[in-house]
């Protein structure tokens, strides 16, 4: 009977014990990265940059929004979010008093899909199967239908109010002691909301540092950044793979940038010229698999300084 049941009993064992340790630790073991970026000209002051992403707030979610708040103890120069800050319809309020406290400082957002639409029971395997067929999102799909709209109106009101510079197909700028920060961003890609003619034609020349926000790293976007030589770009959307293997790394990245540059600081060549990328594993996870493996939630501190 032992050598019978033994083995299928022991790997049950390992797997509730991992699931165990995913749902009930990981997902609520927030870090912070810490990443140094030389991508400033020669000769300015470093500059340090909060970015949070993915927090797909759902309610009674209490240690995430403490968390969320005591980021404010950094005391960044600016704050960038790079979208799905939603779960839940009902997750507005929660979100804006947990970033309560980072918007008394100087901040720019793009949405995500999950901004816009609630989300959906869906079979974890499909993420694989979208990486195999390279069919992403609504890039390649069917048009979602049935979906729930999130009201981002109001969080979208609640940044605007805080001052941050709300960069959905736009630009726009922020005034940090007497420097001009320069921002270009895209609406998200997931879901074909971005429009690149609309901010096409590089960097602004007069201001003192440019970067590019975008919510998912589509080689599209990348690549259309990069060729028009902005030298950093922000990003999240992945979940750094969320599910990962120890020693091995994600599996999956939800669209087609490679598992390699799932999370952290990487670099992105295209029509002849480079630039930085970072994207954050993000703090949260979608509401029906509130699993993390190999994958602690984060936020980033990047310090930029100048170049070599």
């Amino acid at each position: 009977m032992r050598a019978r049941y033994g083995v299928p009993l022991g790997i049950t064992a390992v797997g509730a014990a991992g699931l165990a340790y995913a749902a009930g630790y990981e997902v609520r073991s927030f870090r912070l990265r810490r990443v140094t970026v030389p991508v400033l000209p020669a000769g300015m002051r470093p500059l340090r940059i909060l970015q949070v992403s993915d927090i797909h707030m759902v309610g009674g979610q209490r240690k995430k929004q403490r968390w969320l708040q005591s980021l404010a103890g950094l005391r960044p120069d600016f704050v960038i979010n790079t979208g799905d800050n939603l779960s839940d319809p009902e997750g507005v309020p929660e979100t804006l008093d947990a970033l309560g406290p980072l918007m008394d400082f100087p901040g720019a957002y793009v949405f995500g899909s999950n901004d816009y639409y609630g989300p959906k029971l869906r079979n974890p395997a499909r993420y694989l199967l979208e990486k195999a067929t390279g069919r992403h999102g609504l890039n390649g799909n069917a048009p979602a239908v049935g979906v729930i709209h999130n009201p981002w109106e109001e969080l979208r009101d609640g940044f605007d109010a805080a001052g941050w510079v709300n960069l959905t197909n736009t630009r726009g700028s922020l005034k940090i002691d007497g420097l001009e920060i320069a921002l270009t961003g895209l609406d998200d890609p997931h879901i074909k909301r971005d429009r690149y003619e609309r901010v096409s034609g590089g960097p602004e020349e007069a201001a003192d540092f440019s970067l590019a926000v975008v919510h998912a790293p589509y080689l599209r976007v990348l690549d259309a950044f990069t060729a028009d030589r902005y030298p950093l770009i922000l990003a999240g959307h992945t979940h750094g793979g969320q599910l990962c293997i120890p020693f091995y790394g994600a599996l999956v990245t939800n669209c087609d940038i490679d598992t390699r540059r799932v999370k952290g600081l990487s670099t992105h060549r295209a029509g002849g010229h480079q630039s930085y990328l970072h994207v954050s594993a993000g703090c949260g996870t979608n509401r029906y698999t509130p699993v993390r493996f190999a994958c602690p939630p984060e936020a980033t501190l990047l310090t930029l300084v100048a170049r070599d």
